[in-house]
């Protein structure tokens, strides 16, 4: 029997690693404070729960995908008060905490969850929901040694790509690192695009040829370029809301280790306009649009 695996934040990175586990053979339950989100659940095979402290209680395992600090400081709250009567009697419970957030957040939930013997790893995610299903992820490792090792089967479960890096907060490097690199390679792609659109080329055509490019194709290019040819950004495997997020905390470490960022600071700007621009619910790719107006398409 493999065991009983809790997701709480059912998003877009939530629902597919649930829907993962259950159709590994697993038993899943979750919640999300959305009702739509739980119901997805339930329609999936799942078991929706009341709350996330519900979650705690009825699972080893629980994996967090939560959108902003505020989320995660609810969710840890609603797990001490689940933990602490009888807490001796209590199981042992691992929280993979997956989300792109502060490492001081992280660790200030770290040590508030340990007090109640509950062990937390930092484990964020490279990839988007659709690259799970090309086994694509990468998740970057990181925390208590012993218990990295004992949920390693449920990484397994998603990629084989799952490199322990460390110490508590050394995932959450990593992230930024990775989400750093997709900031500017996703600009960089909707200047291309936008480039040979003002030239006149089959934006198609521009995309074939290059996305898959040994040289200068990548995984970004291969991905958004696409959205970008089809100028359809919807659904998102990133929202440009959710993605302003990670912008902000990937800038303030830069800040906080005196790290300059030319390129990355350009970016920022272009992400605000599509924003301003009401495209806050599209894919990241959406940048196009911004450089695509900028140029004086005006679609």
């Amino acid at each position: 029997m493999k065991p009983v695996v809790g997701v709480v934040g059912l998003g877009i990175m939530g629902s597919a690693m649930a829907e993962r586990l259950l159709g590994a053979g697993h038993e899943v339950i979750g919640y999300d404070v959305r009702l739509k989100q739980r119901q997805r659940l339930k329609r999936d095979g799942g078991r929706p729960m009341t709350s996330s402290g519900a979650v705690a209680q009825g699972t080893n395992v629980l994996i967090a995908s939560l959108p902003s600090v505020a989320a995660l400081d609810e969710v840890v709250a609603e797990i001490a008060a689940a933990r602490t009567p009888l807490r001796k009697s209590r199981p042992r419970l691992i929280v993979i905490e997956t989300s792109t957030l502060p490492i001081a957040d992280k660790e200030r939930a770290m040590k508030s969850l340990q007090r109640l013997g509950v062990t937390v790893l930092d484990c964020p995610i490279s990839g988007t929901a659709r690259r799970l299903k090309e086994g694509a992820w990468t998740i970057f490792v990181s925390g208590n040694a012993s218990a990295c090792r004992q949920v390693k089967p449920i990484f397994a479960e998603f990629t084989r790509n799952t490199p322990y890096v460390g110490k508590f907060g050394n995932g959450s490097k990593f992230k930024f690192i990775a989400n750093h690199l997709v900031a500017i390679h996703n600009v960089a792609v909707g200047e291309t695009m936008t480039f040979a659109r003002k030239m006149g080329l089959d934006p198609r055509q521009v995309w074939n040829l290059f996305a898959t490019s040994p040289v200068i194709g990548s995984g970004v290019f291969r991905l958004r370029g696409k959205f970008m040819v089809e100028r359809n950004y919807r659904p998102a495997t990133m929202k440009i809301e959710v993605w302003q997020k990670d912008m902000q905390v990937i800038g303030d470490m830069a800040k906080s280790v005196d790290c300059p960022m030319p390129l990355f600071a350009t970016c920022v700007p272009i992400y605000n306009a599509a924003m301003a621009q009401g495209l806050s619910q599209h894919d990241t790719a959406a940048v196009c649009e911004v450089l695509d107006r900028m140029a004086g398409g005006g679609r």
